[in-house]
């Protein structure tokens, strides 16, 4: 007897719906996608439940007639694609076909449309995948999709959905994120008959934002103006330094209109905000990704919520290039940089001592007053064996796949030991040529931002300077502001002038297997840029006479072997832009005051100066905020000499 069969529709159906409707946010997802295609201009969602006892979308798209509406119950009908070359260029939000029929599959289903210029509409009823009814609809023109019972005939899969209040969140973000990219479409939520979103139709998308986030957070976003690069157009709207969330919820994208996932959207975004943003957390975007249909597919998931690109390293670069030159042209400190919170009140028995005149006019110094250098802290030079130290050539041009194995290592290994340099101090040497491509120049480097007047009234925990500025309360935290002084200035001086780097007494020698040999073969012009001088020795062994000098290791071999294993597991997903600045952000942390180091005044308004002297003042190179402003306004609110709101 045969073992082999062909599953009857309805099964085959139902099996195809587990991969198109996940959960009732997938029927949004779907349906709302169906309405955009369609030309909507207002689009209702109704759920009850959490959208598992209903869902209903109303629109008032182009509507079909009743040869199309019973055709599109069908699997593998659309109006989309025609031909196999249209797969390569998709113009739209739908295309397989396979959307309504599996949701008809596995839901109580009623489909009410009827064009604009028709007297009268169509109204087809289907349960669980056979069709109950058709008839004749007078509703309005447009169309009307109604799903009740989800799952009532498929109940193994019904019991894997959650809560409705979980159910009915990943609805209102699926809403959410195509109101986001459709701002001139009006969107409608309820759930359970209240009303969840109202957002009118706009032409601003920052309007639409803020309809979405609220005042508070879309004050602080920045603009990413338009920019293309190598056929990739950026633009939308970021969160500036120093502003993240833990998760990714508020990180957005889109191609092309398409809300999307992609490692190489996740990868640029990253490598754009790098230094400022901390680790683990993940920057708040709205950014909007334009590009030629042909060079990317979007028909490699089943549910559309990835994409795959011809070429992603291109994707990657215009990302991080668009963010990382936002960033550095923010050069106004945003209000509540990072949000002040309501302290609790003080116990009615606490007293604040007062500080005596003769401190207040000690500490009451303008802050431009003063020049006075802030103090070298830096520790004593690295004690790797070593003689005749010596500068290597310029890094403009190294291979940053093997700068970002140093970032790593060095930031766990390491011991800060570079004395920064002016760039005039060591003129660069001719980079040897190298056959490797050479990345793209960097944008142009925005003008350090202009220091406001402060005056310093104070030191809190021997850690926050207390100034007072036009708009209110200012706290700087003394070591990260030094943390960013110094970063910058190792990086500039490694830069323009070379990494230093020191002989070793008695060479070493690596014995390595012929796949990472060559893997070394590949990067020896780089790594003798970045002060590891490294040549051949024999089949498959090296020979390494000199390393970083800011490096401190009793076992340069182990060391060294850690840098090749690196090498071998990295991929083209490393950063293209970027120098090592995950170990030179950790010689700056070390060599930077810490929270128990007393400054004078003199070396306070120092620090300030050269703070505002940076690239970007307002975050550390791990992306901890400098500074953090509480407006005049904001404390008489507290002190209650203002009415809230």
């Amino acid at each position: 007897m045969a073992k082999i069969r062909i599953l009857p529709d309805a099964l085959a159906s139902q099996v195809a719906a587990g991969e198109v409707v996940e959960r009732p946010a997938a029927l949004v997802r779907e349906l709302v996608e169906n309405s955009l295609d369609a030309g909507a201009t207002h689009i209702e969602v109704h759920a009850q439940r959490g959208g598992i006892a209903m869902i209903r979308i109303v629109d008032d798209g182009s509507g079909m007639d009743r040869e199309d509406a019973m055709l599109c119950l069908e699997r593998h009908a659309t109006s989309k694609i025609r031909t196999k070359e249209d797969l390569g260029a998709i113009h739209t939000f739908g295309f397989r076909g396979e959307a309504l029929p599996s949701i008809a599959s596995v839901s109580r289903f009623r489909l009410a449309t009827r064009e604009k210029s028709a007297l009268v509409g169509t109204e087809i009823e289907v349960t669980g995948g056979k069709l109950v009814a058709v008839r004749d609809h007078g509703g309005a023109p447009g169309t009307v999709i109604e799903a009740r019972s989800l799952f009532f005939n498929v109940p193994a899969r019904r019991k894997f959905l959650r809560t409705e209040n979980t159910e009915f969140a990943h609805v209102e973000q699926q809403l959410r994120l195509h109101a986001i990219a459709n701002p001139q479409t009006a969107f409608t939520l309820t759930h359970n008959g209240e009303l969840v979103l109202h957002l009118p139709a706009t032409r601003d998308m920052l309007e639409r934002i803020r309809g979405l986030v609220g005042d508070e957070l879309a004050s602080r976003l920045l603009k990413v103006e338009e920019t293309t690069v190598q056929g990739v157009t950026v633009s939308g709207y970021i969160g500036g330094p120093g502003m993240s969330r833990s998760n990714r919820q508020m990180q957005t994208t889109y191609l092309n209109g398409r809300p999307i996932e992609s490692a190489s959207i996740s990868y640029g975004l990253r490598e754009g905000y790098h230094t400022a943003l901390m680790k683990g957390q993940y920057p708040v975007t709205f950014l909007f990704i334009q590009m030629d249909p042909h060079a990317f597919d979007v028909n490699v998931h089943p549910a559309k919520k990835e994409v795959r690109f011809h070429d992603g390293h291109s994707v990657r670069d215009a990302i991080s290039r668009s963010v990382s030159h936002t960033l550095e042209n923010a050069a106004k400190l945003p209000t509540g940089h990072a949000p002040a919170r309501a302290m609790p009140a003080a116990p009615a028995a606490a007293r604040v001592p007062l500080v005596p005149d003769s401190r207040q006019e000690q500490f009451a110094m303008p802050v431009a007053a003063s020049s006075a250098p802030l103090r070298n802290i830096a520790p004593a030079p690295a004690t790797t064996p070593a003689s005749t130290p010596r500068t290597q050539p310029a890094a403009s041009a190294v291979s940053h796949r093997v700068a970002d194995v140093l970032e790593r290592i060095a930031a766990g290994r390491s011991t800060p030991a570079i004395e920064p340099q002016a760039p005039e101090a060591a003129a660069p040497q001719e980079a040897p040529e190298e056959e490797a491509p050479q990345p793209s120049p960097a944008p142009a480097k925005a003008e350090p931002a202009e220091a406001p007047e402060y005056r310093i009234i104070g030191v809190l925990q021997k850690l926050y300077v207390l100034m007072e500025g036009k708009e209110g309360l200012v706290l700087m935290d003394q070591h990260a502001a030094h943390e960013r002084v110094n970063f910058e200035k190792f990086r500039r001086a490694i830069e323009s002038g070379g990494v230093p780097c020191q002989r070793l007494l008695l060479p070493v020698t690596l014995q390595t297997t012929p796949r990472d040999a060559d893997l070394l073969k590949q990067n020896l012009p780089s790594l003798n840029r970045l002060g590891i001088e490294i040549e051949p020795f024999g089949p498959n062994i090296f020979k390494v006479e000199t390393l970083p000098s800011f490096l401190k290791t009793d076992d340069p071999a182990a060391w060294l072997d850690q840098v090749i294993e690196e090498l071998s597991s990295l991929s083209t997903k490393s950063s293209s832009l970027r120098l090592s600045e995950d170990a030179i952000a950790t010689i700056a942390c070390r060599a930077s005051v810490k929270s128990n180091d007393v400054l004078s005044i003199p070396e306070m308004q120092a620090l300030l100066k050269d703070l505002f002297a940076c690239e970007m003042p307002y975050c550390c190179p791990h992306g901890r905020p400098t500074l953090v402003q509480i407006s005049t306004s904001e404390l008489e609110r507290k002190f209650g000499r203002r009415a809230p709101g």
